[in-house]
């Protein structure tokens, strides 16, 4: 890292840091202090005080997939070393602050490998590092390996794919990776399938190959886990049928928090005792399973209502949740100013550097345009739109009629 970039990093992470640790002091303790009151925290709970994967709902149901393994698994490691008070739970929001904060300091850093300007990076990182969106199943971390891993995979194109045992540690990562955000898997995918494209390395395949094998590697420990667990082989996590049928049924909404004012349609094990009971008296997985077949016989009989759901759900991922027009705004104006810069950067990057940055904005989406959306849900993506808008930000500052003028070089 240049010097330079090392000096933005300082000061922008001391920034976000600062403000997320000033926020943190008006959180009363009883807030902080570790608890069951969510499906992670439950999991986190269940793991430091019975040393089980277990129990994320309002009863207790037994082992569990509901969630990727990484976060509660990271709650429980800091809950276990600093105990279950005040420490505890500090230590575990610090934790999460710290990695927001890199994540944002690294944005230029990002920019500058990515193909934009330095000063584009800054801003952007600025600008993040002052934006304080909530996270709860480790979408900062998330981030942090998607501008990773974009950067690795454009190196791979521009500098060589590298030798077999290279490419297999490129695929492990990013399995390890999957047990945080499982939705990063289509990502990689992309990246594959561009480097597939675009790479005259006549080992293309076998190289591939080498990553697909170090993702079942580092993938098969929870997949044998679950299906000892479940007798069902899944990727990961095994809830889609409940996230499914969360976001389409009869008098379905596009965003969670107006679908939770009706607690009799909020048909969620966490907060519905009907659903819980279910669970105990199934299994999760015969639950999970039925969930899914009911959210699917919805969609068959409702096309219509379900194109309206989804079409509802891809306009709030970009624009904002609908029902908060001041957050709406906001994040439209971000939107504009992301895609503005991408109008002006792109066709001064090389088709790599295009590839390795837009392949998240594309891929990381899908899953969550078919379930109920929930502004954190974003966040792993927004330091790329916040890198493409301060790219149109600085454009203004440098020259502003060339700013304006899309011929202007």
């Amino acid at each position: 890292m240049a010097r330079s970039s090392l000096r933005a990093f300082i000061v922008i992470f001391l920034l976000g840091f600062s403000v997320r640790v000033f926020l943190l002091a008006q959180v009363p303790e009883r807030r902080i202090l570790p608890n069951d009151r969510m499906e992670d925290t439950a999991i986190a709970t269940s793991l430091v005080e019975r040393g089980e994967f277990a129990d994320p709902y309002m009863f207790p149901t037994g082992p569990t997939a509901h969630l990727p393994p990484l976060v509660p698994g990271i709650l429980a490691l800091f809950w276990s070393v600093f105990g279950m008070g005040l420490a505890g739970g500090y230590a575990a929001r610090l934790f999460s602050i710290t990695a927001i904060s890199t994540l944002y300091a690294l944005v230029p850093w990002f920019g500058g490998r990515l193909g934009l300007t330095r000063e584009a990076g800054v801003l952007g990182g600025i600008i993040g590092s002052l934006i304080v969106v909530g996270a709860g199943n480790g979408e900062e971390i998330a981030g942090l390996c998607i501008g990773l891993m974009a950067i690795i995979f454009l190196r791979r194109w521009t500098s060589g794919l590298g030798s077999f045992g290279g490419s297999f540690l490129v695929g492990a990562a990013s399995g390890v990776a999957y047990h945080l955000q499982p939705v990063l898997l289509p990502v990689v995918l992309g990246w594959m399938t561009f480097e597939l494209w675009w790479c005259q390395d006549r080992r293309k395949w076998l190289l591939s190959g080498a990553m697909v094998l170090g993702m079942v590697v580092a993938c098969a420990p929870w997949g044998w886990r679950n299906y000892r667990a479940f007798d069902e082989v899944f990727f990961i996590r095994g809830n889609l049928g409940l996230e499914l049928r969360m976001g389409n049924h009869e008098g379905a909404t596009g965003h969670l928090e107006k679908n939770v004012r009706a607690i009799e349609e909020y048909r969620h094990p966490r907060s519905n005792p009907v659903e819980a009971h279910m669970i105990q008296e199934l299994g999760e997985a015969e639950y999970m399973r039925r969930a899914k077949a009911e959210a699917v016989d919805w969609i068959t009989a409702n096309p219509w209502d379900f194109l309206l759901l989804t079409a509802s759900r891809t306009a709030q991922f970009w624009l904002g949740p609908f029902h908060q027009p001041a957050i709406a705004l906001a994040v439209t104006v971000l939107t504009i100013l992301a895609l503005l810069g991408a109008w002006y950067s792109l066709p001064g990057m090389t088709l790599p550097e295009q590839a390795a940055l837009l392949t998240p904005l594309i891929c990381y989406p899908l899953a969550y345009y078919v379930i109920i959306y929930m502004p954190r849900y974003r966040v792993p993506l927004d330091w790329i739109l916040l890198l493409l808008a301060g790219a149109m930000v600085w454009r203004w500052i440098e020259n502003p009629v060339k700013g304006r003028d899309p011929a202007a070089s």
